[in-house]
């Protein structure tokens, strides 16, 4: 079908330590387009993307490519005799470095007030700088099987906004409302079914992936002197149990300056819908973050845990355990501010909330070698919340 076009130019995430992932979509069947990645001064490496049919006008490409040396600028762009896109660099931060991450959760249906956040995330970092990663902590939309959810909630008002997608990667934990659970080929996950183990572009056509089977969204990477753990609320499962146990008593882990785990369902919740919460069995929703999960956090000394689910912000601070002997803290921080319409009835008191913010907001968190800094910022630029870590 002529003429082409981009219906949604590329989206970076990352894919696990050195590896990146890249979704695209055309109104056609581009040709045979290929993702091509260098460096500085490098010969060119080229991928054949996996192709999936959304429908007649909407063709979905997928790539992933690495590892990736430990170079500060890495690029990439989208080839092709029918359409190409510009050049899109990836500016990449040592341990030593300022790494600014951006950390945002839960703008589904509330494409309006995400444009207002996207809009205060500009103005924080300024027209010079910008994150160098994206922690989004679920929920970017909310119909994972509809194509106008994707565009609407969150493909356009990120164009809209500096197009900061294409070049700043984003480490996405899944949600529940942006999640097919289904093990299946025609799962209605149109954008997100970035299964991570998948290093090799050769894996994406290995039966596992192609037949459903395949399902991992856990995983763990560096970044700067932080480890992070992602874990899949939605699909607990033994295998996603024993990734934990082993990944939280590994020495990247343990190494590190500073230990994150960012879970969509936050272990403990106090505000949500009253009667979903009391009639439906919300209330057990990821209950098995709190009672299996949670324990492993602070057995392990993990710093800090961010989730969204929750639509406000809340932090909480608190020792590891009752037991003097055991030293150092952690702290709960619920970062489900970025556009969904607000939680604002409070359903249980956990009594352990240093503070509550009920309105829209995101969070800029800056790591460097030995210090940790977290400013929660609402969508009109006033800073509601921040503290420090020093090791």
């Amino acid at each position: 079908m002529y003429p082409c076009r981009f219906h949604k130019l590329p989206m970076l995430f990352e894919h696990g330590d050195n590896h990146y992932y890249v979704v695209w979509e055309t109104s056609c069947t581009s040709g045979a387009p290929l993702l091509e990645w260098w460096y500085d001064d490098a010969s060119r490496h080229s991928i054949e993307p996996w192709y999936r049919k959304i429908d007649d006008t909407h063709h979905r490409y997928t790539a992933i490519f690495g590892p990736v040396a430990n170079i500060s600028h890495v690029h990439y762009k989208v080839n092709n005799y029918r359409l190409s896109t510009k050049q899109y660099t990836i500016v990449r931060r040592g341990e030593a470095e300022l790494n600014r991450v951006l950390v945002i959760a839960d703008n589904q249906n509330g494409p309006t007030e995400f444009r207002k956040v996207l809009t205060g995330i500009q103005q924080y970092y300024g027209a010079s700088s910008k994150p160098d990663t994206i922690l989004h902590v679920g929920d970017a939309v909310q119909n994972v099987g509809s194509l106008s959810n994707w565009q609407r909630q969150l493909f356009a008002p990120m164009e809209d906004r500096s197009g900061l997608h294409h070049t700043t990667p984003t480490i996405f934990v899944p949600g529940n409302h942006d999640h097919d659970k289904r093990r299946v080929s025609s799962n209605r996950n149109l954008y997100m079914d970035m299964y991570h183990g998948l290093y090799d572009t050769d894996e994406l056509g290995k039966a596992a992936v192609t037949n459903g089977s395949y399902h991992r969204f856990f995983h763990s990477l560096s970044v700067g002197s932080a480890r992070i753990i992602v874990l899949d609320a939605e699909c607990a499962s033994k295998e996603e149990s024993e990734f934990l146990e082993r990944e939280l008593k590994s020495l990247a882990f343990q190494s590190a300056r500073f230990r994150i785990v960012a879970v969509h369902i936050p272990p403990y919740i106090e505000f949500w819908d009253p009667y979903g919460w009391n009639k439906k069995n919300e209330k057990h929703w990821g209950e098995h973050i709190r009672l299996e999960y949670d324990p492993l956090f602070r057995k392990h000394n993990v710093d800090l845990v961010i989730s969204g689910h929750q639509h406000n912000y809340q932090r909480s601070t608190v020792s590891h355990s009752t037991n003097s002997a055991r030293l150092g803290t952690i702290t709960y921080a619920i970062v489900g501010g970025a556009g969904g319409m607000l939680d604002l009835e409070r359903v249980e008191d956990w009594n352990m909330y240093n503070v509550t913010y009920l309105n829209h907001h995101f969070v800029a968190l800056d790591i460097k070698d030995r210090s940790l800094s977290w400013t929660a910022v609402s969508s009109t630029g006033s800073v509601i919340d921040h503290f420090a870590l020093q090791r």
